[in-house]
């Protein structure tokens, strides 16, 4: 299972769709670039959610209810606002726009899809991960359990229950050695 499907489900031809039409790219490129940016992105909230502070604000704005659109309907990925959105996001799980831009510029070189491009695509992919996993936390619903809930402690299919899996990319049940090598990769080699 690649990441976009774990992440979307059934929607994740829709939203290879809906970002090929938005970033004037073909299928083949946009699931290119988005096997580039996901694994990123997803180690940025990995990151974010591993400290206090992080995870309360990552819990926050999954609560909040704003994000659940960007899972339910595809075509709000092309709205104006989901760009400040996801800005808002990158600025909280990369901390910076040179992180950012790195991201951009390293999965520019692994999936063949210009920076300029995937600078652009960037905040959407980041909203769009927001949305799902706003949509997967709550189902649109207010928040309930907890932060133990929230974690997937106790089997309940939390935050870091569903990043490990898409983390996990030798497949050896532990999504650490991963996010550490992609971790380093994406921030360590600026």
């Amino acid at each position: 299972m690649n990441m976009l499907e774990a992440l979307l489900g059934d929607q994740a031809g829709g939203a290879v769709d809906q970002l090929s039409r938005q970033f004037g790219l073909d299928s083949s490129q946009t699931s290119s670039a988005l096997g580039a940016l996901l694994p990123a992105v997803a180690a940025g909230f990995q990151r974010n959610a591993s400290s206090p502070s992080g995870l309360e604000a990552l819990l926050g704005a999954l609560g909040s209810g704003r994000h659940g659109q960007y899972a339910d309907d595809l075509q709000s990925l092309a709205q104006p606002g989901t760009v400040d959105d996801g800005n808002g996001i990158l600025g909280h799980i990369f901390g910076s726009k040179d992180v950012s831009r790195e991201v951009a510029r390293r999965a520019s070189a692994q999936s063949g899809v210009g920076t300029d491009v995937l600078k652009q695509m960037l905040p959407v992919v980041a909203a769009m991960m927001m949305g799902a996993m706003s949509k997967r936390q709550f189902g649109g619903a207010p928040a309930q359990g907890g932060l133990g809930a929230a974690l997937g402690q106790g089997g309940g299919g939390g935050i870091l229950d569903m990043l490990a899996p898409m983390l996990d990319s030798n497949r050896d049940g532990s999504a650490v050695d991963d996010v550490i090598a992609m971790i380093g990769k994406f921030m360590g080699g600026r």
